[in-house]
């Protein structure tokens, strides 16, 4: 049922959220992860907001994505507590700015792709209405949201032909298989473009009557628990520029 905390729908899409919830989790961690904001007035529940991707794409089924972003983040911390003090010169800022970028980037990365890969463009698109979103907004987005899974595929696809050619990448083959993958590649990536904007107008955006749409969302318990957590670092973030507002009267 569409009502249910696990949903199976095609695929198993794992903790059922709101298209706006997914958007505001991700907003949160662009600005708090990847922009740095609030600085030490948030450094207390930051963490906890930073590990949700992770617990959401294991139970979305991505545990590949998963185990990859606990080892790079597990891992770039170690590197930065162990091994980069031992290394000296321009290596250590290589190292040091490579990290800090890997560690800032990955939750808000990962949030995207569990927003892209658990969320039809249905519910997206009906999100957006409820939100009161121009159509000139909405039919970018929605062409975007099938837009990168489509040419992942093709590129699988295409990978999979190179093999079954035997054109690899390295030696003398290199430039053949850059040829092979990249021309193709660019073809389909003009071709799905069309495509999809061609199957976005059908579906009745963009035009001078209301769609109707029977895709059902709506704010659950799941949704009301991750809006709390993703609401305490603005409010800490608030109360900080309160504060430093109201010290700066003062003096």
């Amino acid at each position: 049922m569409a009502s249910s905390v696990l949903q199976l729908e095609g695929q198993k899409r794992g903790l059922v959220l709101d298209p706006r919830t997914k958007l505001f989790l991700l907003l949160t961690m662009a600005v708090f992860g990847l922009g740095g904001a609030g600085g030490s007035a948030v450094d207390v529940v930051l963490p906890l907001v930073l590990l949700l991707p992770y617990p959401l794409l294991l139970l979305a089924g991505k545990w590949k994505w998963a185990l990859f972003g606990v080892v790079a983040y597990v891992g770039s911390d170690l590197f930065l507590l162990y091994v980069s003090p031992h290394i000296g010169g321009v290596l250590s800022y290589i190292t040091l700015g490579s990290c800090a970028i890997l560690n800032r980037f990955l939750p808000s990365i990962l949030m995207a792709a569990y927003l892209m890969s658990t969320t039809t463009v249905s519910e997206f698109t009906a999100a957006m209405q409820r939100m009161h979103v121009s159509e000139k907004i909405i039919i970018p987005l929605s062409v975007m949201f099938r837009f990168f899974p489509t040419v992942a595929d093709e590129a699988a696809s295409i990978g999979t032909a190179m093999r079954m050619r035997d054109i690899r990448m390295g030696g003398s083959n290199m430039a053949k298989a850059l040829e092979y993958r990249m021309v193709p590649l660019m073809t389909c990536c003009v071709k799905i473009g069309e495509e999809l904007s061609a199957a976005a107008l059908t579906r009745g955006l963009g035009g001078t009557v209301k769609r109707t749409n029977i895709c059902k969302i709506g704010f659950r318990v799941q949704d009301a628990i991750a809006l709390v957590i993703c609401a305490v670092p603005w409010v800490l973030l608030v109360v900080d520029v309160f504060n430093r507002g109201l010290n700066g009267v003062l003096l």
